[in-house]
């Protein structure tokens, strides 16, 4: 195939016939097995970017190429995926559409492997502001909050704000209310590896009010609502926060309805209470702070302390004597 390959690559003639000769060659390597597979591709690949071919010819092809990728078993699809990146890099700028495409699809791989680093780093790679493409308003959105949604996966909070930061004004243009959803759902988790419950909360809160989104998934934002807000410092934000969701019928199925309703209530939470709660916390909401104590104890000796002066202040003398 190279040496056939070779030969078109050079070859002058219509459009039309160098495309369907190089649709030839391309129909039978993709009859291979897996390893003369990744090879012929790759053959293919170096061919059809060649200088001397044709700009309108490479750009075609391509393009048919990256939608075959997404077709073929992901160990092929990666290995020459990273060939074609590797081989159009020099005239990255002719490739854009094709490149954005590759991208997206090899990023999809990382994903599926767990590999949230690579493949929001393979996404970062598309030229969004810098390259001569003119990308919609949602394309650019849906991409740099898949970015944070990857980066926060990875638990990078920092480098999942800085796409929701970008993403804001974005936001803002938007009419799809789906994008609008993983905005705030972002929004909400950064929040929450920031330990800024309370707004983490609201956020949350919020979205398990949004009809779009299925009712588990609502479910799920009004349990990620109350564990923030248990987590959060007390004050009269906590209050009104607690309030809320104790107040809402559906915090009744939530696994961590005995800890809000004590909360609510100013009742003393014991150690022994605190256990099942404990196993529904992701792990930064795990962490250690500056005096030694983890966030929920601390969260939780706050709320006694302050439960135990509103129970001693209602006591009578006769009953703190018995």
């Amino acid at each position: 195939f190279r040496a056939q390959l070779q030969a078109l690559a050079s070859t002058t003639g219509p459009h039309k016939d160098v495309s369907e000769k190089f649709r030839e060659i391309l129909h039978n390597i993709l009859s291979l097995g897996e390893d003369e597979l990744v090879e012929g591709l790759k053959a293919f690949i170096e061919a059809i970017v060649d200088e001397n071919v044709s700009l309108v010819i490479s750009r075609q092809l391509l393009t048919e190429i990256s939608t075959i990728l997404q077709n073929l078993e992901d160990s092929v699809s990666k290995a020459v995926s990273h060939y074609t990146l590797e081989k159009v890099l020099p005239r990255v700028i002719s490739f854009e559409e094709q490149v954005g495409s590759i991208r997206q699809h090899l990023a999809d791989i990382y994903e599926r492997e767990q590999n949230w680093k690579e493949a929001a780093i393979t996404l970062v790679g598309i030229p969004l502001e810098t390259g001569q493409k003119p990308y919609t308003v949602d394309y650019k959105l849906e991409t740099y909050l898949k970015i944070a949604r990857l980066y926060l996966e990875d638990e990078d909070h920092i480098q999942g704000e800085a796409y929701i930061n970008r993403s804001t004004p974005l936001q803002a243009k938007t009419k799809n209310e789906e994008l609008q959803i993983v905005y705030k759902v972002c929004q909400g988790r950064v929040l929450d590896y920031k330990r800024k419950f309370i707004e983490a909360a609201q956020k949350y809160n919020e979205l398990s009010y949004k009809t779009a989104i299925h009712e588990s998934e609502r479910m799920t934002a009004l349990r990620s609502a109350t564990i923030c807000a248990i987590l959060a410092s007390a004050g009269q934000q906590r209050s009104r926060m607690l309030a809320t969701l104790y107040k809402d019928e559906r915090s009744q199925q939530l696994p961590c309805f005995n800890i809000l309703e004590k909360m609510y209530l100013d009742r003393l939470i014991k150690r022994a209470e605190l256990v099942e709660f404990e196993s529904l916390l992701q792990t930064h909401q795990k962490a250690t702070m500056s005096d030694g104590s983890t966030i929920l104890n601390h969260a939780v000796v706050e709320h006694n302390i302050l439960a135990a002066s509103k129970l001693y202040n209602n006591i009578t003398f006769a009953g703190l004597g018995a």
